[in-house]
């Protein structure tokens, strides 16, 4: 494909499209554990107000200077729409009743495994997602899926309200809208074999089919009209030319005739002469890459954050619960009266339990592969249309999750360092907690950089059951360092695991008590 495209008479590296325009998918992609209104809020909050907070600044020194008092009510209602980076957002509650997710506004929105809101309901909330944001075109595929008739007709005409009082152009794919919906838009794009048979106003697509021989019976559709007379098998039955017999029309030739009929002509005349750059209103292209500034940015992903782990709070107690279970089990098999300190025989015992601290330390961070596979869609649909940057998805969740690796670390050593009989000694005990704490908190990125690598979960669960294989057997443990061929020691560098397990090796045994015996045999007889 070659070609020029311009928007207003400026190239896309101009302005930035992805702002400037919104695509509403088909695919109802939300975070299943918020409500309707924190999605919308959310979706508000990272858009941010465009250029509403401009435009009122300058309506109010005009209204200044022609000394005009404004309606206090009117007034308010601008002033709060115009406000940038706020929780909830009076755009937000607007665009809930319009689309008449009032009533389900504080339900979750669901998934497969959670109860929430319909299917209808889901695709409204797809919709207002991006109408709560400055956009001002709006790109919608098959927004009608899954709705009723009547649903479909009250938001097609909300949008064409919002196109007509805010300026703004939309353009809707619809498969058989019912005949009141379609009298609603104002132009016809009709496709067909990818080509564009019919584009222009709504009033002149019958008298275009009309003037190659084909008409609609009364009390068809148009819609389904449109839709079959392109067609081989159903064109037949719409031939009204009773003195000429019939013979099929192409595609091609609908497009050739259609450039030669009184619309397609207005439109080559108009894409003729080069768009006047000087009719355009600043407003119209957004320069700015995101809706508000980095820290609001952080902010905004850092709230939903912090709330999606309270509403996954089962998940973080759970593996709270089974550390301590595991810690148990661990100094009840490495118990420090069957464990004297000192004595070689004893040293590989003190080696096995810290071995096996690290294990379940590490282990414990597996959960973080499923979490994050299952919120890459939302992600990745987000990022896509600048909501935010990746590193305003990623910087909350690692701030997040060092108060866990914080109480999962202080569990285990605090159940664990006295009972098993490590080093008696503070510093030794910090240094211990330290260790595992940058043990869990290495767990957690790691499993979360082979989710965002596999994306699926089969693909992610064999790369990281192949990571867990390399990371366990060249770490230095199964296969002594000394043991591992040259041409495999690379292994040995990049595991993570190897470092972990000398800082906490090397804390134990650079202990004093572990030098008595050693230096004792050392010292020549008198």
């Amino acid at each position: 494909v070659s070609g020029k495209i311009t928007y207003c008479g400026h190239e896309f590296q101009e302005f930035i499209p992805q702002r400037t325009s919104a695509y509403i998918s088909q695919h109802d992609l939300h975070h299943g554990e918020m409500t309707v209104r924190e999605t919308l809020d959310f979706s508000g909050r990272c858009l941010g107000v465009g250029t509403r907070y401009e435009l009122l600044a300058e309506l109010s020194r005009r209204e200044k200077e022609a000394g005009i008092k404004p309606d206090p009510e009117i007034d308010a209602f601008m002033k709060a729409t115009a406000m940038a980076g706020q929780n909830t957002s009076l755009v937000s509650d607007y665009v809930l009743k319009i689309l008449g997710l009032d009533i389900c506004s504080d339900i979750m929105v669901g998934d497969d495994m959670r109860r929430g809101i319909s299917g209808g309901q889901k695709k409204r909330v797809t919709t207002g997602e991006m109408l709560v944001g400055p956009a001002k075109a709006l790109f919608m595929d098959e927004i009608s899926t899954g709705l009723d008739s009547s649903s479909t007709f009250q938001i097609v005409r909300f949008m064409k309200q919002m196109v007509h009082i805010m300026d703004v152009t939309m353009v809707i794919s619809l498969l058989q809208p019912a005949p009141e919906t379609y009298d609603l838009f104002d132009d016809i794009i009709l496709l067909s074999e990818g080509k564009i048979v019919y584009q222009g106003p709504r009033e002149h697509v019958l008298e275009f089919f009309e003037s190659l021989g084909f008409k609609c019976p009364e009390r068809k559709g148009i819609a389904d009209f449109l839709q079959e007379v392109t067609s081989k098998k159903d064109q037949q039955q719409y031939w009204c030319r009773e003195n000429e017999p019939y013979h099929y029309v192409s595609v091609s030739k609908f497009v050739e005739h259609f450039n030669s009929f009184h619309v397609g002509q207005k439109h080559d005349d108009e894409l003729r002469i080069p768009y006047d750059k000087s009719r355009i209103h600043p407003a119209a292209l957004v320069k700015e890459k995101y809706g508000i500034s980095n820290w609001e940015l952080f902010k905004a992903c850092f709230a939903r954050e912090w709330l999606l782990m309270k509403r996954n709070s089962f998940v973080y107690i759970f593996k709270t619960t089974q550390i301590t279970i595991m810690s148990v089990i661990a100094f009840t098999v490495f118990f420090r009266t069957k464990m004297k300190a000192g004595h070689i025989s004893n040293g590989t015992k003190f080696y096995g339990a810290l071995f096996f601290s690290l294990i379940n330390v590490m282990f414990n961070g597996m959960a973080e592969l499923a979490l994050t596979i299952f919120r890459l869609p939302v992600f990745f649909k987000q990022r896509d249309f600048l909501f935010y940057p990746a590193w305003a998805f990623a910087l909350p969740i690692w701030v997040l999750r060092i108060p866990l690796s914080l109480l999962e670390s202080g569990i285990w050593i605090l159940l664990t360092y006295y009972t098993i009989g490590f080093a008696p000694s503070a510093s030794r005990f910090f240094r211990q907690f330290l260790a595992f704490f940058g043990i869990h908190q290495m767990a957690l990125s790691l499993f979360r950089f082979i989710a965002a690598v596999g994306r699926t979960q089969v693909v992610a669960n064999t790369l990281g059951t192949f990571t867990l294989l390399v990371v366990f057997v060249l770490g230095g443990f199964v296969v002594a360092k000394d043991d591992i061929k040259s041409w495999m020691i690379w292994g040995y560098y990049i595991s993570p695991m190897s470092y972990g397990q000398n800082a906490i090796v090397i804390t134990e045994f650079l202990d004093k008590r572990w030098s008595t015996y050693h230096y004792s045999h050392l010292t020549p007889p008198q």
